[in-house]
């Protein structure tokens, strides 16, 4: 069964989807301001504290995302024996 680290199609839909789901809680919290009852309230505070957890979460994965593909590029530029960008570049075109 694949995981998230092994197919990065995958990482960047649920990267993707997640993003998503934060523009639209964020959308959700900015029209609901004018509801002041206490049930409203404590709602918008858990969906604030959600929102923030899943921003920490969502920079967490790109993060990631941006290390492995660091790490790709240089094991490439190892492996091909790169030494110039030039040659780097002309080898991602073949």
């Amino acid at each position: 069964m694949d995981t998230p680290e092994d197919n990065p199609h995958t990482q960047e839909r649920l990267i993707g989807d997640l993003r998503a789901v934060i523009e639209n809680a964020e959308e959700l919290l900015k029209n609901t301001d004018q509801y002041t009852s206490v049930l409203y309230q404590n709602a918008r505070a858990k969906l604030s504290m959600a929102l923030t957890a899943a921003n920490e979460e969502l920079a967490r994965f790109e993060d990631a995302q941006l290390t492995r593909m660091i790490d790709a590029t240089r094991d490439a530029n190892e492996r091909f024996q790169d030494k110039t960008g030039e040659e780097r570049i002309l080898r991602a075109f073949h």
